[in-house]
């Protein structure tokens, strides 16, 4: 009888919803968690980051008896090294580090020596509203599939900036700047690589002309390469003698491509933050006719992450903080640009009325295009396409500065 009682309940326990043992699993870690001081570590170099992390500890204090600590950081590899430290010292349980803002080599590092808690990610109860399809940046961290063991917060998308005056219609997808760009001579440019942004425009370029451009998810093949990225080379090749200055100089950052739009010496640039134009002309450095876009294909994205590493002292707490970063009243503030102006990781199609309430109330700046009209992001190729790209673009057109 004891037998058969277990067995009636064991599959009474399998019959409920997920969602319900998922709750009972997350009542179980919010109890676990109450009480908890939660250790960020985190970039610490700019004062609205740092107040809008004090917000998030603010909140979590409030809502679930959690305090949060900014532990700032002038290198997120000090948290890795750290934790790295600790294993090698045999420290398995205990650890300083609670929690980790992280992505790119630093989570590949963590990931690859086992430092890491999980998965965790796609458990919490905010993982839902993630725009896992329209943002693959939010599962896919440089290449490298997260599997749960970090959770995204907020997104960056490469944005084209243009003044409405003098660029009514502006060119949506790449042969169409190609042809753009031939008709005006002289009107468009972009960083010299290895600077962050000139090598993001290269992986936009050869995103617009590589056969299958998804190849670059792998390391590249040196058998291959040449045949690969010919039709890249032959894109640049035609806009080259086009260019600001026919391609015998080039912008050496993006405040210095900045600066070309703002003094009308090119009529299209670009950046990383979708909120920059809006920001310059808030700050009287652009016009107030500069408006953003984006190619209707996509543009290059990348996400933030958290991470719990595996010997954190209270990796409760930290699925906690985790979870409410993905809160859409937190991801709303986050994308304030008053606060940070940072791109949401939510699927706002997903919200409920109130909760996308907050993002459209949100005045983003009149430069800045909403969430919904950026388009889809683009995966960060693996770095060692960019490696070679960028020796190989120094050969072709590289200038001395």
């Amino acid at each position: 009888m004891h037998r058969r009682h277990f067995l009636i309940a064991a599959a009474a326990l399998l019959a409920l919803p997920a969602q319900a043992q998922t709750q009972t699993s997350w009542d179980s870690i919010l109890e676990q968690a109450r009480g908890q001081t939660v250790y960020w570590h985190a970039w610490g170099g700019d004062p609205k980051i740092n107040d809008f992390i004090a917000y998030v500890g603010e909140q979590a204090q409030a809502r679930h008896g959690v305090s949060l600590a900014h532990v700032k950081l002038a290198s997120t590899a000090d948290a890795v090294a750290r934790v790295l430290g600790e294993r090698n010292a045999g420290t398995v349980t205990g650890g300083a580090v609670d929690l980790i803002w992280i992505n790119g080599e630093n989570f590949a590092a963590m990931k690859d020596q086992g430092l890491l808690f999980g998965p965790f990610a796609e458990s919490l109860p905010n993982w839902p509203l993630v725009d896992v399809a329209g943002k693959p940046a939010v599962v896919t961290d440089f290449t490298l599939p997260t599997e749960g063991y970090e959770s995204p917060w907020a997104m960056a998308q490469l944005v084209f900036e243009y003044d409405s005056t003098r660029l009514p219609q502006p060119p949506r997808s790449l042969d169409a700047l190609k042809d753009w760009i031939i008709a005006n001579p002289g009107r468009f440019t972009y960083p010299q690589p290895p600077d962050y942004l000139g090598t993001t425009f290269l992986k936009q370029v050869a995103y617009g002309t590589l056969a299958d451009p998804m190849v670059m998810q792998l390391p590249l093949d040196d058998a291959t390469y040449e045949a690969t990225v010919a039709p890249m080379w032959a894109w640049l090749d035609a806009v080259t003698p086009a260019l600001w200055r026919s391609g015998a100089a080039y912008p050496q950052n993006e405040p210095a491509l900045g600066q070309l739009l703002a003094d009308a010496e090119v009529d299209i640039g670009f950046a990383l933050n979708p909120g920059r134009a809006s920001a310059e002309i808030a700050a009287g450095n652009l016009a107030d006719t500069v408006r953003t876009f984006t190619f209707d294909s996509g543009t290059i994205g990348n996400a933030s992450f958290v991470a719990i590493p595996f010997n954190a002292s209270h990796q409760a707490g930290a699925q906690v903080i985790a979870n409410l970063l993905l809160d859409p009243e937190i991801q709303a503030r986050a994308q304030d640009p008053d606060v940070l102006g940072f791109q949401t990781v939510l699927n706002l199609s997903s919200l409920s009325a109130p909760d996308r309430a907050r993002f459209d109330a949100l005045e983003l700046g009149v430069a800045t295009l909403s969430p919904d009209n950026l388009g889809p992001a683009l995966l960060e190729p693996h770095g060692s396409w960019m490696v070679r790209i960028g020796q190989d673009w120094m050969e072709r057109y590289g200038v001395a500065q």
